[in-house]
Order: structure tokens, then C-alpha cells, then sequence
């Protein structure tokens, strides 16, 4: 475990104040929530992301998408890829990009026909589709769909994977 430095006094009420610097270097943001664990006389502090939660429901959607309709997807949390189906290569668990952030910051779809797109190590050329998925009017993850040739029906099995991860992450 790396030290900080960083001493902070328990109020009376039992709260103590993460600093800014450390809350900004692991991207949590004001009213997100955390995990917090104990381990011997220690206490741990861990980002929780409620899709990690559902990555056995991404997996078995993606590849439900895949097997069914042939289309490439991906399903993220705010700072993963955590499931995938159609690729060759192994994207799963590589982290987003600036750009995949700012998709799900903005709440809205986007497409982009002809480009290539950089994961990790690998490049994809061809048609995109972002969706982000919004639970509890908070966006916590992107669809994001792939196709050589041009988009087709693409949106509408999106939209239909985002909002079941809606519903089932809202109970």
C-alpha cells in the first residue's frame, strides 16, 4: 500500500475528508460513491462502479447481440471496457480513453462513420455508435457498437441494451 502523507482528523460525526489531489488522481467526483472495506487494522477505500456489479449481464447481452444480429459491441463502466463480443482481439478490461469520458459526460449518442478508433494497442477502422447508459440520472457507462459497413439497425439494439442495464441497475 503507498502512503500519502496525508493525516486527517474524524470529526464527531465519524466523517474525515479525502484531499482533492488524491480524489482528482483516481477520478472520483463530488457525490460518487465509494466501497469501503476492512483488512487487519486497516481501512480500505475503493471507487464503486455499479456496472462491475453486472459484468456477467454484459457478457452474456454482448454476446447475445453478436450471435443473433452480427453486431460488434462493447459495454464500458465510467473506466473500463468490462465486456465485448465480435472482436478478434482482447479488449476487455482496457481503460477509456479521454474521449470514451467524455461521451458519457455529454448523455448523448453519438456516431462516427469512417474513422478509426485507438483501444489500447488496437486500432478499429469503419462506423461507431456510442450510447451512453444512464441509471438513476447518472451516466455510468457506454455501449458502444462497431461496423465495418455502414450503421444499419445498430441504434435501435442499443437503445434496447441501454435501457435494460437502466432498469436492472435502478432496483
Amino acid at each position: 500500500m503507498k502512503s500519502t502523507g496525508v493525516v486527517r482528523r474524524i470529526d464527531e460525526l465519524g466523517r474525515i475528508v479525502i484531499p482533492k489531489e488524491i480524489r482528482r488522481n483516481l477520478g472520483i467526483r463530488d457525490g460518487e460513491n465509494i466501497e469501503i472495506f476492512t483488512e487487519n487494522d486497516s481501512i480500505i477505500l475503493k471507487k464503486y462502479y455499479r456496472m462491475s456489479t453486472s459484468s456477467d449481464l454484459a457478457s452474456n447481452l454482448c454476446e447475445l447481440v453478436y450471435n443473433n444480429f452480427n453486431y460488434k459491441i462493447m459495454i464500458t463502466d465510467r473506466e473500463k471496457i468490462i465486456a465485448t463480443a465480435g472482436f478478434s482481439a482482447n479488449l476487455k478490461n482496457h481503460l477509456l480513453n479521454p474521449e470514451f469520458l467524455q461521451i458519457i459526460e455529454d448523455r448523448e449518442i453519438k456516431t462516427q462513420e469512417n474513422t478509426s478508433l485507438t483501444i489500447g494497442e488496437y486500432t478499429l477502422n469503419g462506423n461507431f455508435l456510442f450510447l451512453p447508459i444512464i441509471s438513476l440520472n447518472d451516466s455510468i457507462g457506454l455501449i458502444i457498437m462497431y461496423s465495418e459497413s455502414p450503421l444499419k439497425d445498430e441504434l435501435v439494439i442499443g437503445k434496447l441494451i441501454a435501457s435494460i442495464f437502466s432498469q436492472k441497475l435502478d432496483i
